[in-house]
């Protein structure tokens, strides 16, 4: 399962996947489900966790463009100037469901 394209329509990243099937993501329900470890945190092998605990909400957060990363990921450039997720293709699958 591979984008057969990628477009910005208005505030949305819109996927045709090469099944011929269409995703929509707004641009604020992909910067909230950023699987960075600014976003969500990290743990050491210490068990202490490290970031995640910025805003949880993003109102007005556009996608300013974005960058392929390999033939498995996309990784968004935000408006608010988060950059560092990388949404795998089997990921934004999985974020889809969450849309419904």
């Amino acid at each position: 399962m591979k984008p057969k394209d990628i477009q910005l329509i208005g505030s949305e990243l819109a996927i045709v996947w090469d099944d011929g099937k269409e995703s929509y993501f707004p641009s604020d329900f992909l910067r909230k489900h950023s699987p960075s470890a600014q976003n969500i945190g990290e743990k050491d092998i210490f068990g202490n966790q490290y970031g995640g605990d910025g805003p949880k909400e993003f109102a007005g957060v556009t996608i300013k463009g974005w960058e392929l990363q390999g033939n498995y990921a996309i990784r968004p450039i935000f408006s608010d100037g988060h950059g560092s997720g990388l949404f795998s293709w089997e990921f934004l699958k999985e974020l889809e469901s969450r849309l419904s």
